[in-house]
Formats: C-alpha cells, structure tokens, sequence
C-alpha cells in the first residue's frame, strides 16, 4: 500500500487552550483524583479542583510578573509535579512553553533561551538557575527565573495574589487553536537542535486522537507513573492526554528506584522509550541466570514469546502451550508484573524501534506493550498499536485525521493537524522538511500493509549502502544484538565498506555477574577483557543470532568491544536514550578504521 487516510471520529474540538483540559476537569469532576504527588515519601492525592488552582495561581504570578501572550517561558527540571503545574501555568498565561532537558550544557541553555527569546525561565536546581546566570548576558530577553527547589509555586502564588480570576479566565480565552503553544527543541543527534514550532491544535488533537484510541487505559480508572523527561515530547502528550481523559498522574525521576517507585504507585500502565524495556528483560534474566534459575527463565522466555505470536489476532493458543503459559504465569511471569507495581496491564512505547522480540515477549508475560510512533515535528504519535488493532513489529495503524505515504524511495511522509508549524525562525529548515504539497517528511524508511499497519524499517539519513550496493538498515540488527542480557549498546557500520561491522559496549550492571560466572573478580574492568577469548565468545554469540535475521550480505562480519559504554552524560545518547551516530562515529573513528584494515575483529 502507497497512501492511507484514516478518518478522524473528532467532528470537533470543544477546547481551544491545551489548559482548558485542566478546567474542564475541575468543572466536570472535581473531587477527582487527577495526580498523586509524592510528599516526604508518600504519595499524596491531588483532586482535579485542587490542581486546576494551583495551575489558575500560578499563572496569576506570571501576569503579575509581565509575562504577555505569545511570551515564551521555558522549563528546565527533571520530571516532577511542579513540572506540570508550571507547564500548564504558562498554557493558562496564553505564552509558550519551552522545554529544556536537565542534563542539558550552558551552550545548550544559551542556545534554546536565545534563539526561542524566553522572558521567563522555570529551573528545578540551584545547579540550573547557576548555568542560566551563566549565560545571561547572551540571552538578554530574558527577565525572570523561579527555582522549583526555592518554592517558585509558592513565590508565585504569593506575587499573583491582586491578579483576579477574570483576568486568568480572560487571558485562557484569548487563546485560539492555531496560537502556538510550544517550542520543543530537538535534542539534536546531528547539528544544532531546532526549534519545532506545535500549536495548541497539534496537542489537543493528538490527546483527543489518542484518548479515543487508547481508550481502555487513558480513562478516569486508570493510573501511569510517568519518569520519561517531560521535555521529550512523547512524555509531554502522555502527562496532557493523562489530565485530559482523568487518568491519575504521577511523577518520578529517579530511575535508580523506578522499581520501587512503580512498587508504591502501582500504576495500570507505563510508559517508556525501548531501551528502558531492554533493562527490565535483560536485568530479569541476568538475575534468574546468576540466582542458579536460567533454564527456568530461558524456557519462560520461549514459551511467553511463542504464546504471543500463537494468539495473535484472536486466535487461541494449542493446549500444550496454554498449559505451559499458566505453569510459568505463576512460576515467573507475575514476578515480573509485580515489578512494574502489580497493577501493570500495558505500556506504551515510543522514540524508537521496539523489536517484535521485545513486543512478543513482554505481551507473552502479561503486559502487552503498545508501540507507537511519531517525532517531535508531529506532536509525538502519528501511528499507534491499540487494543482490537495490533500487529506486534509495526507502529500500528495512523491515529484519525492523518495521511500517511510511501515516498518511491520509501520514506514514510505525513499530512495531518498534528504535523507542525515550522521551525522556529528557521523557514529554509521548514521548507526542507515540508514540501509544496504540504507533505511533512519523516525521514524514516517505511511500509504500510495490506491492513494499513505501519512498520519502520530505520532512518533515512542511516541507511548503510555497502560498497556492494548492498542497503542494510541497522536498526534490525542492532536490536538483536542487545538482546543478549551482557550487551548494552550496538552500532552497526559500513557505509561504502565491503561489508558490515559492529561496534559493541557492555552493560555494567551485568558484567559484575557475567565476572562471577567466569571466575573473574568482580572488580575486574571491561577494558581489561576487550579481547578476551570468553568474552568475545559470548558477544559473538549475540552476532551471530542477529545475523539470523539477515541476509549474509547484510550480516556482521566483524566486530569490536570498547571499553566504556556510552551514555547520555558522556555525550553518546541522547535525553530520550537514542545514540548520536554521528557522534559515536568521530569518536571512535580508530577502532572504525581497524575494523577494515585486517585489525580488531573476527
């Protein structure tokens, strides 16, 4: 299939300001519990009466502080309650939010605070409010910088006291669908990150898409414990559609104690970039391994996977297998629900390729994970596996009010409200990505299936073509690669080489237990055994299940172990876990080069 249109079941859109899904909460329900926030350990109701004044207070501190419509406000902090509260604040205020990840360099803050010409700035640290000082000389629009840690929600409150409820109401009502609402910055795995311009339009039919679709989890009896960066996009529409359907709300960002986390909030779904899933398999099966229980494991794994694909569709499971589903249900299957909190039926992924490995797998234990897809230029899902319409290996079908199609040379291209306004001050940008027909190019290689499924072959701009002329999309193999518990990251190269390479790293929380099983010590660091022969072994193994699924011309014939992983504190990845290639490529142009000139490899 070429083209797919998917009619919207949205005639029309009651809200025209993305805060107006907060009010209309507190109107329709107030006694609600719209969030849970976290207090001195516990976790603490929030009705939707109780946040929508909190939201209407703050954004009476923003009048008071001269903050006009159309003013841009940007946030910095990781994901937290306040978060939200600023977040919808500035919606209220009629200015624009702009997200700025936590990790983020002062030449980063600099940049977004600049180019976006902020007037106003949220920050969760002293840390953070010290970077923008840094750099306040070169953003001199900005005026105003309120400290989460320093009660800014309070401080606000306080100064917006003689701002009356008319005058918030006012400033809301002012706002039209085609204002714009935020400017997200890419976090920018090429070249400097760019502007995307989304309207409240883009938010609110994305929420309502969504709402409509996800109907069965994004409801006022279901609960998600969002920890992915507010700033990225896909957590973005996740915390909006949550408030906008009443689905109870919390926030963490210490993925350190995510698990106990998700223990005390007990959340009915999650939702999660795919590496994040990658570490909940692999740290399951490294300590079924390490505690004498990997055959057990190793054996639950196979079953769960072929009583996935058994039942895909409807269709019911042989009895010998449905017997060993329950027989492992009960063994190791509700050990890992009860790790996501107990209460876990779904999840949903997005940001990346899942894998039908990890999709199988993990509706196979009982959590069926929806994966969706979109980019920041489409106001996060354009494409989504829902309940009643899922085909695990693809994105789903496109959500209502988009066309989606083919390109000849297979790049998937979009048009629908969700699609962006342009980058930010960046027309010649914008005309590259949105073309005279008004079609937005994804950059990404896909199909559509004869039932209008939707699957991602890999990124345009990463398509290996081998001397041979042989196009290799790395996404495939990499994914198997990290499959194996020890691994933690992969890179597949070979653009214009004879043939197809690898750079691997370790995973170093399970190498400690690999050490043991070998009789190493513990203590020993992988940059000792780069080219040891029993590590080697076990990568190799991974390699070669990968090259399973490839043609020989497209498999891995060489690989390298480094000797650090990489990580978004290091440079490598990205806020939202993806690998900057190219990055990853300067770096490590050396052990590229050996890899085809007859050096590191098998």
């Amino acid at each position: 299939m070429r083209e797919l249109h998917v009619a919207s079941n949205v005639t029309t859109l009651t809200e025209s300001n993305t805060a107006d899904f907060v009010f209309d909460s507190a109107a329709n329900r107030p006694g609600h519990i719209a969030l849970r926030r976290r207090i001195d350990g516990a976790w603490c109701d929030v009705t939707a009466e109780q946040f929508a004044a909190e939201v209407a207070d703050v954004a009476k501190g923003l009048l008071a502080a001269g903050i006009q419509a159309g003013d841009r406000v940007a946030i910095m902090s990781k994901t937290r309650y306040e978060w939200t509260v600023a977040d919808f604040a500035v919606f209220t205020a009629a200015a624009v939010v702009v997200p700025i990840y936590e990790t983020s360099s002062a030449e980063q803050v600099e940049w977004i605070l600049a180019d976006s010409g902020a007037k106003g700035a949220f920050v969760e640290t002293s840390e953070h409010a010290e970077i923008i000082e840094s750099v306040r000389a070169k953003t001199p629009e900005l005026a105003e910088v309120w400290q989460f840690d320093a009660d800014a929600i309070r401080a606000l409150t306080e100064a917006g006291r003689d701002v009356s409820d008319d005058d918030v109401t006012k400033r809301r009502e002012s706002v039209t669908l085609d204002d714009m609402a935020s400017i997200i910055y890419t976090s920018g795995t090429t070249g400097r990150p760019k502007g995307c311009q989304l309207n409240h339009r883009s938010f609110i039919s994305e929420v309502v898409e969504l709402r409509d679709g996800l109907a069965d989890f994004f409801n006022e009896d279901t609960s998600t414990l969002l920890f992915l960066p507010i700033a990225h996009v896909f957590g973005r529409v996740i915390e909006i559609g949550a408030l906008a359907a009443g689905c109870t709300l919390g926030h963490t960002a210490d993925v350190k104690n995510l698990l106990d986390d998700l223990s005390s909030f007990q959340p009915t779904f999650v939702l999660a970039v795919p590496r994040v899933f990658e570490k909940v398999y692999n740290s399951a099966k490294q300590r079924a391994h390490a505690g004498g229980k990997g055959k057990i494991f190793d054996r639950a794994e196979s079953v769960a996977i072929a009583f996935s694909e058994a039942t895909a569709g409807g269709a019911a499971a042989p009895l010998t297998l449905k017997l060993q589903h329950a027989v492992f249900d009960k063994l190791v299957y509700g050990k890992l629900r009860a790790a996501l909190g107990g209460s876990c039926v779904a999840a949903v992924s997005g940001g990346a390729p899942l894998g039908a490995r990890l999709g199988h797998f993990f509706r196979g234990v009982g959590v069926t994970i929806y994966e969706g897809y979109g980019l920041t230029e489409t106001t996060a899902g354009v494409a989504v596996n829902r309940p009643g319409a899922i085909r695990i290996g693809t994105v789903g079908r496109p959500v209502g009010g988009v066309t989606a199609r083919i390109a000849d040379d297979g790049e998937l291209l979009v048009q629908s409200p969700l699609v962006f306004m342009g980058y930010w001050r960046n027309e010649a940008a914008t005309r590259e990505t949105i073309d005279a027909d008004n079609w937005f190019h994804t950059g990404d290689i896909g199909e559509i299936d004869e039932d209008g499924f939707v699957r991602i072959t890999g990124r345009k701009k990463e398509l290996i073509v081998t001397a041979g002329g042989k196009n290799v999309a790395p996404a495939v193999l990499e994914d198997r690669v990290r499959a194996n518990s020890l691994i933690s990251q992969c890179l597949v190269v070979g653009d214009q080489k004879p043939f197809i390479a690898a750079l691997i790293t370790i995973d170093p929380e399970a190498f400690p237990g690999w050490l043991e099983k070998n009789g190493m010590p513990t203590s020993t660091a992988v940059s000792d055994l780069v080219d040891d022969p029993k590590l080697r072994d076990e990568v190799h193994s991974a390699v070669d299940d990968a090259n399973k699924a490839v043609s020989k011309a497209e498999a891995i014939r060489k690989f390298v172990i480094l000797a650090e992983d990489w990580t978004e504190s290091g440079g490598q990845l990205t806020p939202s876990l993806k690998l900057k290639r190219n990055v990853v490529q300067a770096e490590c142009a050396d052990q590229i080069s050996a890899l085809y000139s007859g050096g590191k490899g098998d």
